[in-house]
């Protein structure tokens, strides 16, 4: 058991030490805990439950959610609030003009980043996920909302510790960990890396489908707006290019998560 330095100095066990900060931080309204249906906001719901705190959780639709995700939060957290996004996915695409890359993640910033305004939002980031995530502290304010805060109470928990804990307590997770997922998303999500993508386009050809689609219809608005795809002037090249060049894209300008 790992063992971490308590509020008070006092040496503590990573479990203790996040109930400790749930505590410490709790708002008097209640947190807004981000759940994703993934590994690491299952613990955070469970810590918080553990440590007694309010607080309302929400799942983000973003319309290219798994069925393995949804079911999941169907059957085992029927309390969750599921939030509807105003705008699909492929729509995004052809509004924006683009495909979200690495680089912009406008598809995170209005489908995920939105909700807790006013509020604290418990999260399950990690330090060890990412370079970006690995500046990030227990608690923080959000650089993009004025009056949001974020606590994030496994901050400094790595995979091990995260699958541990799962284990320990015997709970139920997402069935796409145990068919090599290492992470739980948007499907096609270039955050994942090519092949990631390319299992995504074998699993789910109807949600692959409706990305060329999409993509075809964003080439056709750009060509009445008298603009060019610099990767190419069909769906294939550009799905192409999105697939490929997601390992390539290794930097961000932006944060992986909104702050």
């Amino acid at each position: 058991m790992l063992k971490y330095t308590g509020i008070d100095g006092t040496p503590v066990d990573r479990v203790s030490l996040a109930i400790e900060r749930i505590l410490q931080y709790e708002p008097e309204q209640g947190y807004f805990l981000a759940f994703s249906g993934g590994k690491d906001s299952i613990v955070i719901y469970d810590l918080a439950v553990k440590a007694g705190v309010k607080f309302d959780a929400h799942f983000a639709m973003t319309t290219v959610d798994p069925n393995e995700v949804r079911y999941f939060i169907r059957d085992n957290y029927p309390t969750v609030i599921w939030d509807r996004p105003k705008k699909s996915m492929f729509k995004m695409i052809v509004d924006h003009g683009m495909l979200p890359t690495r680089t912009i993640r406008y598809c995170c910033r209005e489908l995920k980043e939105i909700g807790g305004k006013g509020r604290v939002v418990m999260m399950g980031i990690r330090n060890s996920e990412s370079f970006k995530r690995s500046s990030r502290t227990v608690f923080e304010e959000s650089r993009a909302q004025k009056g949001k805060f974020f606590c994030n109470p496994i901050i400094d928990w790595d995979d091990e510790d995260v699958w541990e804990y799962i284990r320990k307590n015997k709970m139920p997770y997402c069935s796409l960990y145990d068919e090599g997922k290492t992470r739980i998303g948007c499907i096609m999500c270039p955050m994942q890396g090519a092949k990631g993508m390319l299992q995504d386009k074998e699993r789910f050809p109807k949600y692959y489908a409706a990305y060329m689609r999409a993509i075809g219809r964003m080439l056709k608005r750009l060509k009445v707006e008298g603009k060019t795809w610099r990767h190419g002037d069909t769906a294939e090249d550009i799905m192409h290019w999105w697939i490929y060049n997601s390992d390539k894209d290794n930097t961000t300008t932006q944060e992986e998560l909104e702050i």
